[in-house]
């Protein structure tokens, strides 16, 4: 009699693993491109920063674009958008000057992308007082 329940449950943990496996993989992957996420928005929030301190002291809207561009090298220029408040023109000593950069975040993994809006947009803007 144990030995028939034995041969009863041999498939056992295969079912359970079955049943986990997927929930593992979700999670796994989530957490991968929650992680590309917080990058993007690590480097977006730096390269404004950069462009913050170029537009401080005084320098062009094609200098803090390429500041900007350059602080963040591994994301895809191309889809940078940088928008710099007041523009080179009407800005003057002790003016406050807002740089704002947004980058849209590609997500890879097919489930992913049926939780979670793709593309995902990352935005950060610093207010700088100009020299």
């Amino acid at each position: 009699m144990i030995r028939e329940r034995r041969k009863s449950e041999q498939g056992q943990a295969l079912v359970e693993m079955a049943l986990v496996l997927p929930l593992f993989f979700l999670l796994l992957f989530g957490v991968i491109e929650m992680g590309r996420v917080g990058y993007a928005y690590i480097s977006i929030s730096n390269a404004a920063r950069e462009g913050g301190r170029v537009a401080t002291i005084g320098g062009t809207d094609l200098e803090i674009k390429s500041s900007i561009e350059n602080a963040a090298p591994s994301l895809d220029s191309a889809s940078l958008t940088i928008t710099i408040f007041p523009s080179e023109s009407n800005r003057q000593s002790g003016q406050e000057v807002k740089v704002n950069v947004t980058y849209p975040v590609q997500l890879f993994i097919p489930i992913i992308n049926n939780i979670i809006a793709n593309p995902v947009v990352v935005s950060s803007s610093i207010v700088m007082r100009q020299e």
